[in-house]
């Protein structure tokens, strides 16, 4: 429970800053994905690196998690802290708390062999929690974690995409 105190301090603390100055909370978010060699990509942005491959059998090395899998990941792990900051907003005690991503697809559409559209026809997700906590205040939390999830956002409302394209001429 230490923990939680320690984020539920913090979220309060964000959370009165953001209500008396809400420029705070506007930013760009901003990463430089190049490939590396063959279909290997590697993705900076800050201090961080991720590395994302393509299996062998659609000519990727295998060298690294495919992007669909780090989607997977960011919309996880974006609920499963989102989660984890109400319950501490709330007091709701938390002991376990998982999140299960499962994604249908037809990478028919990748490769040209079919006519769907190329992402997934549907996402589910199994949110598991051990809690001493009633029934209702964990669907509290897990209500107001959705709610509020900007990733949850990403994957089910369309967003804007705008391409530029900075042509390199030897």
């Amino acid at each position: 429970m230490k923990e939680q105190t320690v984020i539920k301090d913090k979220f309060s603390r964000s959370q009165k800053a953001l209500s008396l100055k809400p420029s705070l909370g506007m930013g760009t978010g901003r990463s430089t994905t190049r490939i590396v060699q063959g279909l290997s990509c590697e993705t900076r942005e800050g201090d961080w690196v991720f590395k994302t491959d393509m299996p062998e059998q659609v000519g990727g090395n295998g060298s690294a998690s495919s992007p669909g899998a780090l989607g997977r990941a960011a919309l996880g792990s974006c609920l499963a802290i989102g989660y984890m900051m109400w319950a501490s907003k709330l007091e709701v005690v938390i002991d376990l708390l998982e999140v299960e991503i499962e994604t249908d697809y037809d990478d028919g559409a990748l490769f040209d062999t079919s006519n769907v559209p190329p992402g997934y026809s549907e996402v589910r997700y199994t949110v598991r929690i051990k809690s001493p906590a009633s029934t209702e205040a964990i669907e509290k939390v897990l209500d107001k974690g959705d709610k509020h999830s900007p990733y949850l956002d990403v994957f089910s409302r369309a967003q804007t995409c705008i391409r530029k394209v900075e042509l390199i001429h030897d």
